[in-house]
């Protein structure tokens, strides 16, 4: 079998770029905020998953003594974090905050866009980064999984999309979003059959550091952990859930009782339909938006999304952004702004709280500008040709 690692071979421009420079003092800053302050309790829900999973205890129960909240991730987690919950608390939620938004400042680096272009999606995804690493979130690396399995199926690399796709679907469900581009695969059997292979391999790994009958009942509990958390996020008991469309109805039009599949089903049909149109598969422009439609969904259309899960849409709409030759009053431009307004800057001590906490908290308002991307990526994908948009100088 030969495994090509060309994908991996990343030549940082010579010249530091100040978006570099912005992305990693970012995350620094945020990571060492929360040191800090001892406000650490995601990163010990993580490192806990290892060492119950060593020690074959239940990973999906409460344990007060060492962390708040319950653990949401698949035992395959266990071994993600095992190097860093090796360390001491704040020498490992470092590295663990450093190596998120490395792996994804390389992922967007390795998008076939221009450095102009590269640089502009770090800057706007930059303050939802910031938000996902103050809350020592797994976000961003997925969301960098996510992009590289979008460009090893581009570049026909289907052993690394496939361990991937996999890996994030065993750790937290989003990962299966990969499967989405499936359809720009050059060689669908192959892919097929690193997805089988590497679901067998990666279901089992966890069992090295604990055992078969462990593993096999954890995952039935995690099942059963995430039914439960989807009922929870449904009954709007806490404003920093369901930051999702659903939530957006549910709240504005007191529709409590909503059942998700009233929004999922059309959003479903809606995503796949731009699948049909398959004289544009080979349009690498079509292919991005793709990209950004699917990274915006899967956060817009989940109850569990909260307001660190959005470094996923909003780097989904960073990259639909930069395809366009965009002027200063372009209503692209509008769009962007509200994104950054309200999405972004709403979870930060820079927008004025009293409308924080009065309108977008309980109107789950973060979710409606990447709604409205969404929306306009739909569009651009059912009815345009990718030729007709205004193209930049460079892709």
């Amino acid at each position: 079998m030969e495994i090509s690692l060309k994908i991996f071979r990343y030549q940082p421009n010579r010249k530091i770029q100040l978006s570099t420079i912005i992305w990693f003092a970012f995350a620094a800053i945020a990571v060492i905020l929360e040191i800090l302050r001892g406000k650490i309790n995601n990163y010990l829900i993580y490192k806990y998953v290892f060492w119950h999973t060593l020690h074959q205890t239940n990973l999906y129960t409460y344990y007060p003594g060492e962390y708040v909240d319950l653990n949401h991730y698949g035992p395959l987690f266990s071994l993600i974090i095992l190097p860093f919950a090796m360390l001491p608390d704040w020498l490992g939620v470092l590295l663990w905050a450093l190596a998120n938004a490395g792996v994804l400042f390389y992922a967007i680096n390795r998008l076939p866009v221009s450095d102009k272009s590269k640089n502009l999606i770090l800057l706007i995804s930059s303050i939802e980064m910031m938000t996902s690493i103050h809350n020592v979130q797994f976000n961003p690396m997925l969301t960098g999984w996510l992009i590289l399995i979008f460009i090893s199926i581009h570049k026909d690399k289907t052993f690394l999309a496939g361990i991937l796709t996999i890996a994030g679907f065993l750790i937290k469900i989003y990962g299966l979003a990969g499967i989405a581009f499936f359809p720009f695969s050059k060689n669908k059997m192959r892919f097929t059959g690193y997805l089988i292979f590497w679901l067998l391999v990666l279901f089992c790994l966890p069992m090295i550091i604990s055992s078969p009958s462990y593993i096999l009942q954890t995952y039935l509990d995690w099942f059963h952990a995430l039914v439960d958390k989807n009922a929870a996020n449904v009954q709007l008991t806490s404003f920093g859930i369901d930051i999702s469309v659903m939530g957006l109805i549910r709240r504005i039009f007191s529709l409590h009782d909503m059942p998700n599949y009233f929004v999922l089903i059309p959003a479903s049909i809606a995503i796949l339909a731009p699948l049909l149109r398959f004289s544009q598969y080979a349009d690498n422009r079509f292919q991005l938006n793709y990209l950004a439609f699917i990274l915006i969904s899967i956060v817009i259309f989940s109850s569990s999304a909260e307001s660190p899960t959005y470094i996923i849409a909003v780097t989904g709409v960073a990259i639909w952004y930069c395809q366009i030759n965009i002027e200063k009053k372009s209503p692209e431009t509008y769009v962007l702004l509200l994104v950054l307004i309200l999405t972004s800057l709403s979870s930060t001590d820079l927008f004025p709280r009293s409308i924080r906490e009065h309108w977008v908290k309980p109107y789950s308002l973060k979710a409606l500008p990447c709604f409205i991307v969404w929306i306009i990526i739909l569009l651009q994908l059912l009815l345009i040709k990718s030729e007709d948009l205004p193209k930049t100088s460079e892709l």
